[in-house]
């Protein structure tokens, strides 16, 4: 059964969802959050697909929020083909985790865009499974990989990493090795740039938003009511964002050095 109150406002959210949208963003940052949903009576885990945009005009804007299963490529792969119908047509850096396929999904709708897979979500992926008498240490040795100043010196103090701990962690220094092309985008760019893209601070701090409005809804009874709570929660977090990203103006020439000729 669907509520009232829900069956009221999903016009609204139809309409947002399917709004028209610039043509180019020149970052998008795409990440899934899940929640539990009952569904023909049983409880099943849904994943929320996001995409967060910094517009020309250096605002954060929201793209969209798309109801799914559980997170994989194929899904991504609609949910950038439903952007590009919307009317986006470019976006210059993409801002990602590290989900298989992701990559290919993106280059399918958008072959000329960057990727840069969240550090975040890597150190947390490759270090997972590191002993807590390590840790310490190794985050350290870690830290010198991906705040170099320069890539060269990251791969430098990379091997120096694969040295140390290659033996104890193989997956772990396997993981930053197989990933380095997208893990690396950043070192191309000026530090104002690099500290956008690098991690997806942005999207995270938005998906703390929705948590904190469905911290106390364990399960919801049904997509439409899941989607009703995020809605009314993109709206409250978006109403606040009235300031441009800092040092936009020279950011944004920056970019169109990268990238001449595309905006």
């Amino acid at each position: 059964m669907v509520s009232k109150i829900t069956k009221k406002i999903l016009p609204n959210i139809e309409e947002w969802q399917n709004r028209p949208i610039e043509k180019i963003y020149p970052m998008v940052f795409l990440d899934a959050i899940h929640y539990h949903v009952r569904e023909n009576n049983i409880v099943v885990k849904k994943s929320v697909y996001i995409a967060l945009g910094y517009n020309l005009e250096g605002f954060k804007e929201i793209l969209g929020l798309w109801v799914g299963e559980n997170e994989s490529s194929k899904y991504w792969l609609l949910v950038l083909n439903g952007l590009k119908e919307r009317g986006l047509e470019d976006v210059l850096i993409f801002s990602t985790d590290n989900l298989p396929g992701f990559s290919e999904a993106i280059e399918a709708e958008y072959p000329r865009e960057e990727i840069q897979k969240c550090i975040i979500h890597q150190i947390r992926n490759s270090t997972k499974y590191v002993s807590y008498k390590d840790i310490k240490e190794l985050m350290k040795d870690l830290k010198a990989v991906y705040k170099a100043p320069t890539e060269d010196l990251a791969l430098t103090n990379l091997g120096v990493f694969e040295e140390k701990w290659g033996e104890k962690y193989p997956m772990c220094v396997s993981s930053w090795k197989n990933n380095w092309t997208e893990l690396s985008t950043y070192f191309k760019y000026p530090e104002g740039i690099r500290k956008l893209i690098y991690t997806t601070n942005a999207m995270e701090n938005f998906n703390r938003q929705l948590r904190k409005v469905t911290k106390n809804k364990t399960i919801f009874p049904n997509d439409y009511a899941l989607q009703k709570s995020l809605y009314l929660a993109m709206v409250d977090a978006s109403s606040k964002w009235t300031y441009r990203i800092r040092g936009w103006d020279q950011i944004l020439s920056q970019l169109s050095i990268f990238f001449e000729g595309r905006f």
